[in-house]
């Protein structure tokens, strides 16, 4: 394995998906992003970076 798939990014949703795009909503489940302060930590690749970036105003992102 490389270095980069070691590295991992904690991310916490911190607002609703209520009412949001379908399209926002499948990101945040593809994260594994249920409930409002849900943590996870998702492998940094160019997929999950991509959907951090789409969902921006919904969550928290820490390296």
């Amino acid at each position: 394995m490389t270095k980069s798939q070691n590295k991992k990014v904690k991310v916490t949703l911190v607002k609703s998906l209520i009412g949001r795009l379908a399209a926002h909503k499948a990101c945040a489940a593809g994260l594994g992003l249920r409930k409002i302060g849900q943590s996870v930590e998702v492998i940094d690749t160019p997929e999950n970076r991509g959907m951090i970036n789409r969902i921006n105003y919904l969550i928290k992102c820490e390296d």
